[in-house]
């Protein structure tokens, strides 16, 4: 019994983190649209800016998706880990 009320927090918890980060990314993209935008009309914006914030961007997209990959790994061991102890 215990084994199934953690085996359900963790899905919860599991299901709580995908819908956060999938809108979290939303936002995160929606933003990026609109700093491209702005620098693309922007006049006389510095291409040294442009091609800095478009690695920033890069930097972050890469460390969200290496997140996103990391704790999803983590769930795959909990639940694992019950599946294991369950039997």
């Amino acid at each position: 019994m215990q084994k199934l009320i953690f085996k359900q927090m963790i899905e919860f918890n599991k299901t709580a983190f995908d819908k956060s980060f999938s809108m979290i990314s939303a936002l995160e993209e929606q933003a990026e649209k609109t700093l491209n935008l702005y620098m693309d009309r922007a006049a006389g914006f510095p291409e040294e800016g442009k091609k800095a914030i478009n690695e920033w961007i890069d930097v972050y997209s890469k460390g969200s998706r290496d997140f996103q990959i990391a704790v999803r790994e983590s769930f795959k061991k909990m639940d694992g880990i019950f599946e294991i102890s369950g039997k």
